[in-house]
């Protein structure tokens, strides 16, 4: 499937500096705004419906990322949604009590199973593909081993803290979860803070990352009434310490500089009934944000500053 090269912006070059800047501000949780929603042809990433956002893996599917331990699924699992990555929360910490959904986007198997990930779902307002394939950098390495693997690392910070972590799928399903099976594992957690890992696939050029905002959204069985505001929290303080953490700057081609996007037509945002957010890391198309996102220490990082994020603003 193509994906949608958006038109970027006059592009930015920022320093370090500004980035640390734009950091200081993002600690404010009042001081990183966000554009209106792009909504329409920039596809939905990662948790479904995006069809068109980027291209599949290579044809011979990549090799499995040595950084992950999880097996290869050859068929769908037959536990619970989630149930695999329910752990921790017994732990001692300032996190404890507190339950936190991580999302990995997109499944290493997706592009073995179009037929199922094609079939059209319901997200309250329309109908979407239940997942879809993700991007890769041009060197084969997927979205999808990206997403699980800062995803355990994310998932090992927090349980440090003392949180509970559930993850929506953990490499043991033959594809998805369907974009609505993975916010509802969300609802259904009654978690504290959910946050869907992901990575862009857009131009050469385009760098940086944002956070990805529910705008308000009421329609069918969609209403993001109650997790707009604690979702901005949550997102703003994500895209600060992402910085601090990672030294990457905001994207060059969304959300104005802010680094926070909001959109109207993902899923997984607008069926949750719990704070949510998406964020995409850095650009896998691109070169230089590839060999960020290629590389476990940088990785490692990523995770770090997400979690550091999800930190803030459960004990803010």
């Amino acid at each position: 499937m193509p994906y949608d090269e958006s038109v970027p912006p006059t592009r930015r070059r920022r320093s370090l500096l500004a980035a640390t800047a734009f950091a200081a501000v993002c600690l404010t949780a009042a001081g990183c705004g966000a554009g209106d929603d792009s909504g329409g042809t920039r596809a939905e990433p990662g948790q479904g419906g995006s069809g068109t956002s980027a291209p599949p893996p290579s044809k011979s599917a990549p090799a499995p990322d040595r950084t992950s331990a999880s097996p290869t699924p050859s068929a769908k699992s037959s536990k619970p949604s989630g149930s695999s990555g329910s752990t921790g929360g017994g732990a001692t910490g300032p996190l404890s009590g507190k339950t936190v959904v991580i999302d990995p986007g997109h499944n290493p198997n997706n592009h073995l199973h179009t037929g199922e990930i094609n079939r059209q779902v319901d997200i309250g307002t329309t109908h979407k593909e239940c997942d879809t394939t993700g991007t890769s950098t041009n060197s084969g390495y997927a979205e999808a081993q990206f997403t699980l693997d800062v995803s355990h690392r994310l998932r090992t910070l927090l349980q440090k803290q003392g949180a509970k972590v559930v993850l929506t799928y953990d490499n043991d399903r033959a594809y998805g979860p369907c974009v609505d099976e993975r916010a509802r594992i969300g609802n259904e957690a009654r978690a504290d803070a959910v946050v869907s890992v992901h990575a862009d696939g857009s131009a050469v050029g385009n760098r940086g990352f944002h956070v990805i905002l529910p705008g308000l959204v009421r329609g069918g069985k969609a209403d993001t009434s109650k997790i707009v505001e604690p979702s901005r929290d949550l997102g703003t303080r994500i895209a600060g310490l992402f910085v601090r953490d990672t030294g990457s700057a905001p994207s060059n081609y969304i959300g104005g500089n802010s680094g926070l996007d909001i959109r109207k037509d993902l899923g997984g945002l607008n069926l949750s009934t719990v704070p949510k957010v998406f964020i995409e890391c850095g650009n896998m198309r691109d070169p230089k944000d590839a060999a960020l996102l290629t590389s476990a220490g940088w990785r490692q990082k990523a995770a770090q500053g997400i979690a550091d994020g999800i930190s803030s603003y459960l004990n803010g």
